[in-house]
């Protein structure tokens, strides 16, 4: 499901104008993006928490031609599923 699919099918469950789910889609990713920016973990009562990890340096190897290289630190983000959410997958 791509972003335009989930705001159709919000607007439809929601029984609201696609416009009025847009608005309500994109602002939420937006609060998401910010508090995970900040490094405030965002945590949705029986989906899951997604929260900002930080990667280290590193020495990491070339798989051509096995020399070494310098892997710089990063920053990336984490989501982990609820309980409820693991249950329903399986």
């Amino acid at each position: 499901m791509n972003k335009a699919e989930l705001i159709g099918a919000a607007a439809a469950k929601a029984e609201v104008s696609r416009r009025d789910a847009e608005a309500v889609v994109e602002a939420t990713l937006e609060l998401i993006e910010e508090a995970i920016i900040k490094g405030e973990e965002v945590k949705i009562s029986g989906f899951g928490i997604f929260e900002k990890k930080e990667r280290a340096a590193r020495v990491g190897t070339n798989p051509s031609n096995g020399e070494k290289i310098e892997i710089a630190a990063s920053n990336s983000v984490s989501f982990k599923p609820s309980k409820g959410l693991k249950e329903k997958l399986n």
